[in-house]
């Protein structure tokens, strides 16, 4: 059996003295798209901070490729090939979409810059026509584009996604939807973190459900899908 790309072994956190994740399980293997569902306050962002390493575990495991990685700093992470387009998007306003996108590249040392934007050009033509604009202006829906694409500039083996589609009309939802399931499609692994359970379990490969901390569902996406349990729970059927 192959060694997972990505695995948290029993991972509790906690803020202070309130435990936000309890025994957290999971795995991500290389080119799987993994969604992570959950309602507010499930724990779905702080298993991501967890995974970077913003947030320490009391207990548990973080493991990147085989290597134990829960006491390593955010950099070597990042190093070790994993990005984040954040919830909110978090772009730097005042500078250009082209600035944004090549801080992506500063920790690799910017190699290979041209080839890297014109793959993120490729995929976001509408950032080639913006690349002089300051990233502040852009509409919603264009400043994700610089966030999906600053992150793909460092060259990801591992993509976290943080509510992708928060604050998106239905149309660029959609859009945005394809373009995850492209970037999965060239080989990059996905593990994203949604509420919109039905657009994620459509394109992904599995999937986890979280609750008040813990796992309390996970399974392939097609069965999660038609599971009783999560339409009760989370898609209101």
């Amino acid at each position: 059996m192959s060694t997972p790309l990505l695995s948290l072994s029993a991972v509790t956190t906690y803020y202070g003295q309130m435990r936000i994740l309890e025994g957290v399980t999971l795995h991500v293997d290389e080119g799987e798209l993994v969604c992570l569902l959950g309602g507010n306050a499930s724990g779905k962002s702080t298993t991501l901070k967890t995974i970077l390493g913003i947030v320490r575990p009391r207990a548990g495991r973080v493991m990147l490729g085989g290597d134990d990685v829960t006491g390593c700093s955010v950099p070597d992470r990042i190093a070790r090939g994993i990005a984040i387009v954040p919830e909110n998007r978090r772009l730097f306003g005042d500078m250009t979409v082209r600035e944004n996108l090549e801080l992506g590249a500063v920790l690799r040392g910017g190699e290979k810059l041209d080839q890297d934007l014109d793959r993120v050009h490729a995929l976001f033509p509408r950032l080639l026509e913006r690349r002089s604009q300051l990233a502040g202006t852009l509409s919603g829906g264009e400043q994700q584009m610089v966030a999906v694409g600053r992150a793909l500039m460092s060259r990801p083996k591992l993509l976290l996604m943080d509510e992708p589609s928060m604050g998106l009309s239905p149309a660029l939802v959609q859009q945005n939807f394809q373009i995850i399931k492209e970037i999965h499609e060239s080989g990059v692994a996905v593990l994203m973190v949604e509420q919109n359970a039905t657009m994620a379990l459509s394109i992904a490969d599995r999937g986890y459900v979280l609750s008040t901390g813990e796992i309390v569902l996970q399974g392939p996406a097609d069965e999660l899908l038609s599971s009783e349990d999560l339409k009760r729970a989370y898609l209101g059927r």
